[in-house]
């Protein structure tokens, strides 16, 4: 890569990409930033380990990169640096809980479980908790996107099987941020990683942020 970048947006969704864009903006008239996005084809099984493998591919590069991820990007940011920490400057968390597992997809399957409803319903009232919007036009279409996310993308949750992901911290600098009005990582999942932080890492709370920023 002639152009190296010094940090890097991780992107495991494409559907949701649209949500990261703001964010993305604002920080690009700073740094140099380049956009990592990675594309499942329909046949491929959801397997977190590919997207790894080829997020290090990327990634061999003479110096490290500052990552930053949302959910559950963030999440597969998280493991990568733990595999890889000589390759990453600094990571960004958004929307990450303690427990990295316990993202929205986490929360779809539980309540596909628990509920007697529907899918199309439980997708709405996911919509409603994710965007916190009351129209329902725009309800539906948000349910539209997280079922094609679940439907054809990399989701590290099924009915049948639940993924984990190791909690725990880092050896390189950590910012971690949320929204206070988040439904997915609440306050108490955001405060959660204290145990885990070293000396000169962040947590960050966006006043009235929901879960995307």
């Amino acid at each position: 890569m002639t152009n190296s970048p010094d940090a890097l947006w991780l992107g495991i969704n494409p559907s949701l990409k649209h949500f990261d864009q703001r964010l993305f903006r604002l920080l690009s008239r700073q740094v140099e930033i380049q956009y990592w996005s990675y594309h499942q084809t329909v046949d491929e099984p959801c397997c977190i380990q590919t997207a790894l493998s080829l997020l290090d591919e990327y990634l061999q590069q003479p110096q490290p990169l500052h990552l930053i991820g949302h959910g559950l990007s963030g999440a597969l940011g998280l493991v990568y640096t733990r595999l890889h920490p000589t390759r990453v400057r600094s990571l960004t968390l958004l929307s990450v809980g303690a427990n990295p597992a316990v993202g929205w997809h986490a929360h779809y399957y539980a309540l596909r479980k628990f509920l007697p409803c529907d899918r199309q319903m439980i997708l709405m009232q996911m919509a409603k908790i994710l965007f916190g919007c009351q129209n329902s036009a725009k309800i539906a279409g948000f349910a539209k996107l997280l079922k094609k996310v679940l439907d054809s993308e990399l989701v590290p949750h099924s009915l049948a099987e639940h993924c984990n992901f190791a909690p725990g911290g880092i050896e390189v600098p950590l910012l971690v941020c949320n929204g206070a009005d988040d439904g997915i990582v609440d306050l108490n999942a955001h405060s959660l990683w204290q145990t885990w932080l070293n000396p000169g890492d962040r947590l960050w709370t966006c006043p009235e942020g929901r879960h995307f920023f």
